[in-house]
Formats: C-alpha cells, structure tokens, sequence
C-alpha cells in the first residue's frame, strides 16, 4: 500500500512466531473444552496456532462454547475455519474494546479460555477475573527475536528512513532490542507512526524524540493514512522553512 501511494517500503521484522512450548497444559484443556463457557483469541496468530493444536486432538469445537476475539482480523481468520465468531468489537483492536461489550460484563461463575502467545498484557484476564469469571491462559505460540541482517538495517544506517511505522508496543520494544548500538541514539530521533496513542506513550517513554503520529488503530488502512498525515505536516514544514525567493526590477 505504500508503494502504490509513492512511498519505499523497507520491511524489517522485528518478531518470529513458532509454536508454544508447552503441548502439555494445551493438552489438559483441549480435553475438557466442554467446560469453557467462553474461548477469547487475542489475535490471528492465537486463532491459527490455537486451532492447529485444538484439531491436531480433537474433530470439533463444544457448540456450548462461545468465540470471542479481540479484533476483527482474527475474527476473520475464525470464519475462514468455518468458525462463527459471537463476539466481536465492531471498531477498536484491543483488549479494552473487548471488555466494553455488553454481553462480558456479566460473565460471574463462567469459565473463560484466552489463547495468546506467551507473555502479553494481562488487563483481559484481571478485568473479568475481577467480573466474577474463572480465567485460564493457554499459550499456543511464543514471540521471539528475529535474527537481522546487515542489510536490513542498511536503510537505516545510510540515511534512508523517513519515518518508522509500529503496529504494536512489543514491536517497538523488540526494534529497539534489535537496533544495533552504534545506531541506538540516531533511531530514537526518528519519526514515528505507532498503531494508537498507548504505543506512542511507550514510545516517549523510551526515549524516541522526534515527530511521533498515532494512527485510529494498527490496520493498515489507518496505519497509511497516518502516514499520510505524517507526510503532509513533514511537507509543511518544509515549506515553511524554505527561503522565500523575491524577485523585483531595479
């Protein structure tokens, strides 16, 4: 999508998923799915890693059991399983536009599965274990650190970025575990297109000191019209800057 407005794309990775590296504690509780009122997947990843574990033990999922998802992209990955998703907000990617729908904020006695990757955010569990629900985590994949090349920080290094786009705060934190450091200090002074203002605000507080845009929500969709945003407040301080150029006759 960047390309096709104008822009260069240099893509670096700062996140590897593989599986989850305890199939044991994903086995007790494939085995009784039928005691879990509610399954939450936090994010696309959750829903394919989690399905490949749930149908590797099991033909089907309990029809007593409701879906939920964080967002609507891994609402989408639930249906291209030939899933139906019962709960989902309509706008808004993250556990907090979650936890607004109506239907969690009576979910006392129930007992509620998230799949996620390891570590994460805990606000969905501790806000409806504090609703009154049982709460049980099931980590079906793991986030680890990429390797990076020479090449992909070439861009960098050579004066070619522009600006950097993070969808996530756990992507910010692994870029700056990447970045090597003799190019620490210069990548906190570029500009910044973070996913919602929360990863803005982690952005400041690890030190990042230039220009920082929030986009409505990490789809790429927003994510380039923030990019839009950024560039056009970039071209009118430029234009500011440039001298002005008078002619007259003698």
């Amino acid at each position: 999508m960047i390309t096709a407005h104008g822009g260069i794309a240099h893509r670096c990775p700062a996140m590897a998923i593989t599986a989850g590296s305890n199939p044991k504690a994903i086995d007790q509780w494939v085995e009784k799915l039928e005691t879990v009122d509610l399954a939450i997947f936090v994010s696309p990843n959750a829903v394919e890693y989690g399905l490949r574990e749930i149908y590797r033990r099991r033909t089907d999922l309990p029809d007593s059991m409701r879906l939920a998802t964080v967002g609507q992209k891994s609402a989408q990955a639930l249906v291209r399983n030939g899933l139906c998703v019962d709960i989902c907000p309509d706008s808004g990617f993250d556990s907090e536009a979650l936890l607004t729908e109506p239907v969690l904020q009576q979910v006392e006695g129930q007992q509620v599965l998230i799949f996620r990757g390891n570590g994460g955010r805990d606000l969905l569990g501790a806000t409806l274990r504090n609703r009154g629900a049982r709460v049980d985590y099931v980590e079906v994949y793991r986030r680890i650190l990429p390797p990076v090349s020479q090449q992909q920080m070439a861009p960098l290094k050579n004066g070619e970025i522009d600006v950097i786009a993070v969808t996530s705060a756990e992507l910010l934190n692994n870029l700056c575990a990447l970045i090597p450091d003799d190019l620490h200090v210069f990548f906190l002074q570029q500009a910044l297109v973070t996913g919602c203002e929360r990863i803005s605000e982690k952005a400041r507080a690890l030190g990042f000191s230039g220009s920082i845009i929030s986009a409505e929500n990490p789809s790429d969709e927003a994510m380039l019209n923030a990019l839009k945003k950024w560039a056009q407040m970039r071209e009118a301080t430029h234009e500011r800057r440039r001298p002005k150029t008078i002619s007259g006759g003698a």
